[in-house]
């Protein structure tokens, strides 16, 4: 990386910069794509398990918010949305498709991303949650403002086998339009 730059001494300072900056991001593999918002949620995302974990260890055993099931999840997730984003729409419903219709658990409609939360349970295989996701995509896909789907898995019992496996999957065979945020 150093060389490129070296090789381009010539230039102004601002380009070399700029081309240091362009090689470094490269290679860290940083999303030029995703908008500050989009951020926000990643990091939200990416911090849930932290904020979870903090919730059930409260000073002098204090009660709190327990993460039993899937709307535990989208209880704290809620709280966790509100500090950036001002709208946010539960149960959003998708169109029909194979006559059943579903409700995304939240849109966004700032930056039109429909939220699907998912929480394992000790049923619940790769597999299981991969056709689950599946049968999600093609639902949130047919909404009209629907840009992207963000995937939030919560695996805190580490149910899950081969997460990355899923999400590579998933995001590989829908590039840009699908994101999935597999915590455990």
């Amino acid at each position: 990386m150093w060389y490129n730059v070296i090789a381009r001494k010539h230039q102004t300072k601002d380009g070399m910069l700029e081309d240091f900056l362009s090689d470094h991001l490269i290679e860290t593999k940083i999303d030029f794509d995703c908008s500050d918002k989009e951020k926000q949620l990643e990091r939200i995302f990416s911090r849930f398990k932290r904020v979870a974990f903090q919730l059930s260890n409260r000073y002098k055993s204090r009660e709190t918010l327990r993460i039993i099931d899937e709307y535990d999840v989208q209880d704290l997730l809620y709280a966790l949305l509100s500090l950036y984003f001002d709208d946010i729409r539960p149960e959003e419903p998708a169109p029909s498709y194979a006559g059943s219709s579903s409700r995304g658990d939240f849109f966004l409609p700032e930056i039109k991303v429909v939220i699907e939360v998912k929480k394992t349970r000790k049923t619940m295989t790769d597999k299981i949650l991969g056709e689950e996701l599946i049968i999600d995509i093609e639902k949130y896909l047919s909404h009209s403002e629907c840009k992207k789907i963000y995937f939030f898995v919560y695996d805190p019992d580490h149910i899950l086998r081969n997460p990355t496996a899923i999400k590579w999957d998933l995001e590989e065979k829908h590039t840009g339009l699908i994101k999935v945020f597999i915590e455990s």
